[in-house]
């Protein structure tokens, strides 16, 4: 009984940590995102959609590496498994990306909002829906490895 209980306590010490370091890299991947967002937008004077997909496109591969390395810190035993993990994230990164353009786009053209507001808006709910989608689809640990 004991040692199923320093088994639960460790289990949710980590997931605490991880919790702060995908928060950590979660707002450095915004960052990323955002910044690049505001340099082709403003600087550049580059139409929004292109900035915002091009922006959400390097940030992908910037989370990619920092989430799999950092954050849950999953180690690929194959390069089958690799490449699988690549796809699973890049998919599920599509799909919000494809979330996060719409929500941009209603916020700028319909709903007449500043593009760099309904940006951070949209990032807000990504970078959840990321979290859970990257713990439970893309690096989820199998039985023997949850306990550890």
């Amino acid at each position: 009984m004991i040692q199923k209980m320093k088994l639960l306590i460790n289990k949710y010490k980590n997931v605490s940590a991880e919790a702060m370091r995908y928060i950590v890299i979660g707002a450095l991947t915004t960052l990323v995102n955002f910044s690049l967002f505001a340099l082709m937008t403003r600087a550049l004077n580059i139409d929004v959609t292109v900035s915002n997909v091009t922006s959400i496109a390097v940030s992908i591969l910037f989370a990619f590496v920092t989430n799999k390395l950092i954050v849950f810190r999953h180690k690929s035993s194959t390069r089958t498994e690799l490449l699988s993990e690549f796809l699973k994230f890049v998919g599920a990164r599509l799909f919000t990306m494809a979330l996060e353009v719409g929500f941009v786009l209603l916020a700028v053209d319909v709903l007449k909002q500043d593009e760099l507001l309904g940006k951070l808006a949209a990032q807000v709910l990504v970078i959840i829906g990321n979290y859970f989608i990257s713990k439970f689809l893309v690096f989820r640990r199998g039985k023997a490895d949850s306990l550890s």
